[in-house]
């Protein structure tokens, strides 16, 4: 990716844990009950056919979190990504705003309104415009348990720029009723009693660099021979006994001349103590979406798997080695790989591999934002040049009280840079807010970029931004965040533009170490 996540996973809750604690925090009292809040949350998933303006037909599968605001709002990050059709590497990333209506004991309708950002593969025919979407739907699901399905009519349309690509269709939701436990960001660097898992529940984060080789007969969309190709990415995982894992991975093409490239695929493995239960081994499989960067992977699903290697360290992070082969379901891209990641912990709720973890911990804050940034001057292949908005999530997570980690994941929403999406991660400075005043600092992140006509050779990108917060509500969850930054590519004849951003966001506390 870019990598949209998230989502979203989201793709796209990139965080880290405290690198260091202070003596302070240790001294620190418990948290008063009064800072920990449970909203009921969901996690949806959409299947939407389309009709293309070439008469084609697609299918994009959807993925929301959902976050109840009062008995009847709920928001969250969302991601759609094609999965029928010929049109892998469709991709947006963005946000969803549902309103329900009890119907019955085990009934409910649905109002939902998701706006994102992306596209894919274009043409004269084919056009995602500035790369804005927008998916108003309206559902009726009925209840089994903590599950829930139901038929959705929506209405899915790129209206900005030259965006030719609408239809209004039914379809089909599936959703799981769960909780969302978290820490008041005001009780930030006290120490607590952990029973369970807070904030999204992941447990580990690893970032990751590695390299697609394609086997003989592998092409392009363009009938040419697919090239060896250099990824970023991320890995969110959660250990569920000792060495069994679930999650979600998202990457990118950094290296190659596949700029545009991303993939979004749900894993899981499992490994076993070579002699220590920290130096381990086994395997992992995944499925999902990936597709761009003209290269060939049909429909868009992707299947890989293989052996891997890990080293869990005396200090908290891990090293994740692992290999393996990989393949397009109905495209010609078949590939070998090998990857190198380095894990961090998330929340701490649950112990290194799984156990519950009853000792105390310390709150760090992590926060969500909505992101609108705008490029002032960005070159494109043709050689013109124009001002781009993109639309992107945004996650950091304090790792100590001056020093955050940093990801956000997007797309292009304004302009004519369509299908252009991106995924960066890194680190930050923050002061403590002024009296009366907002909160300051800065950050600097590097990432995999491309697609859209963007001029961004390879894929690897940077950017640095200086910015000014200012938080607000009884318990500080809501933050507006200014600022003023740097864009610019890493590789071939690189190119940079002045940015401006202005982003929304929620926080709430988690357990680390």
């Amino acid at each position: 990716m870019p990598f949209p996540l998230l989502p979203l996973l989201a793709l796209l809750c990139l965080a880290a844990p405290a690198l260091a604690q202070s003596t302070t925090d240790s001294a620190a009292p418990l948290p008063r009950p009064g800072f920990l809040q449970a909203q009921p949350a969901a996690i949806e998933l959409n299947w939407t056919p389309l009709k293309m303006p070439t008469q084609e037909r697609i299918a994009l599968l959807g993925a929301n979190y959902l976050v109840a605001m009062n008995e009847d709002w709920g928001i969250g990050p969302g991601f759609y990504g094609a999965a029928k059709g010929n049109f892998g590497g469709i991709f947006t990333v963005g946000f969803t705003a549902q309103r329900r209506w009890r119907l019955g004991p085990d009934l409910h309708a649905a109002a939902s309104l998701y706006a994102g950002a992306g596209g894919g593969l274009s043409s004269d025919k084919v056009r995602f415009g500035g790369g804005l979407m927008l998916r108003p739907e309206l559902s009726l699901r009925r209840e089994l348990g903590n599950w829930y399905g139901g038929l959705a009519l929506a209405h899915t349309d790129f209206p900005n720029g030259r965006g030719n690509v609408r239809d209004t269709t039914l379809g089909f939701v599936l959703g799981y009723s769960d909780g969302f436990v978290s820490y008041a960001p005001t009780a930030s660097g006290r120490r607590v009693e952990t029973l369970r898992r807070s904030g999204m529940g992941l447990d580990e984060i690893s970032l990751s660099a590695g390299v697609y080789s394609p086997r003989s007969g592998a092409k392009n969309r363009s009938g040419a021979p697919a090239k060896r190709m250099g990824k970023a990415g991320a890995v969110l995982r959660q250990y569920v006994t000792e060495g069994a894992w679930w999650g979600l991975e998202a990457a990118g093409a950094a290296q190659g001349g596949a700029d545009g490239y991303m993939e979004v695929l749900a894993t899981l493995g499992q490994d076993y103590g070579l002699g220590s239960k920290n130096f381990r081994a086994g395997w992992h499989v995944a499925t999902g979406l990936g597709g761009g960067g003209d290269i060939d992977t049909g429909n868009g699903w992707l299947v890989k798997g293989g052996p891997t290697l890990r080293w869990k360290t005396p200090w908290g992070p891990s090293l994740h080695l692992d290999a393996g082969v990989m393949g397009s379901l109905t495209g010609s891209f078949k590939s070998t790989y090998a990857r190198l990641s380095l894990g961090m912990p998330l929340d701490q709720g649950a112990g290194s591999f799984g156990q519950p973890n009853e000792a105390p911990g310390v709150l760090r804050t992590q926060t969500v934002y909505a992101s609108l940034q705008h490029l002032n001057k960005v070159k494109f292949k043709d050689g013109r040049q124009e001002s781009v908005g993109h639309l992107a999530m945004v996650m950091t997570r304090d790792l100590s009280e001056h020093v955050y980690g940093v990801a956000q994941a997007g797309s292009a929403a304004f302009g004519s840079a369509g299908a252009y999406s991106f995924g960066l991660f890194g680190l930050g400075l923050q002061a403590k807010p002024w009296a009366r005043g907002p909160r300051v600092g800065a950050e600097v992140m590097v990432g995999a970029a491309g697609g859209g006509g963007v001029a961004i050779t390879g894929g690897a990108a940077a950017q640095t931004e200086a910015w000014a917060q200012w938080e607000f509500g009884q318990q500080e969850r809501i933050r507006l965040r200014t600022g003023v930054g740097q864009w610019r590519s890493l590789r071939g004849q690189t190119q940079s533009t002045p940015l401006i951003n202005v982003s929304l966001g929620y926080a709430f506390g988690t357990v680390s170490r």
